[in-house]
């Protein structure tokens, strides 16, 4: 099944189960993947879909913008082109130049940790709240920029955001140490966010944008 979105034809994926509600996702292939009962019929899905015509456009452009993130090289929020010159180490300037991927990676992976704790020393000297200093953990994550563990005193950043700007990653870890002084996401804990950082919707928006 082929659905028309801005004169650019997209597949729709059909997944049928013992579902009673239907449901409509977007991945970084740019299908669209509906999985629904196995009663709904092919008109009832395209009905659906165009009943959430601005809903799967703002899906579509966060995968566009997920799927180019993934297949260019970011770093602090700007895209490079990478050059291998042998004979040099790593240089940035509107290109980066670089030995070998390998070098590369290992570099960036070095990088992220120091910008993540500079970053996270910084934010924690703001906060007026009595809170622990956590232990820095990075890995890489699908779903989520950071975690809270309250109980080992850590918080895990997602290496992705080092391809963010700062204020991407200022705003991940406000909203991982706020949760030291509030656990869940009630109006308490938002008021601390916002007390670091008083544009974090926007900012919360651009990373879900992608």
């Amino acid at each position: 099944m082929k659905y028309i979105i801005n004169n650019k034809a997209y597949e729709v994926v059909i997944i049928r189960k013992a579902n009673k509600n239907t449901y409509i996702r977007i991945k970084e292939d740019l299908k669209i993947y509906v999985t629904t009962s196995y009663f709904t019929s092919s008109n009832k899905i395209k009905l659906l879909l165009d009943n959430n015509l601005l809903n799967l456009e703002k899906m579509l452009n966060r995968a566009q913008n997920k799927k180019e993130r993934s297949e260019l090289f970011y770093f602090l929020g700007r895209s490079y082109d990478i050059i291998i010159v042998p004979s040099l180490d790593i240089v940035i300037d509107d290109y980066i130049y670089v030995k070998s991927y390998d070098y590369l990676n290992k570099w960036l992976k070095k990088k992220t940790m120091e910008i993540f704790k500079e970053r996270l020393d910084y934010i924690y000297n703001l906060f007026t709240e009595d809170i622990a200093y956590p232990c820095l953990k990075i890995r890489k994550m699908t779903s989520r920029w950071g975690v809270c563990n309250r109980v080992k005193q850590s918080i895990t950043l997602n290496s992705e955001l080092i391809k963010y700007g700062y204020e991407q990653i200022d705003y991940v870890i406000v909203h991982e140490l706020s949760h030291f002084v509030y656990f869940d996401h009630s109006k308490n804990f938002w008021l601390t966010v916002n007390k670091y950082c008083p544009n974090y919707k926007q900012i919360r928006k651009s990373l879900k944008e992608g």
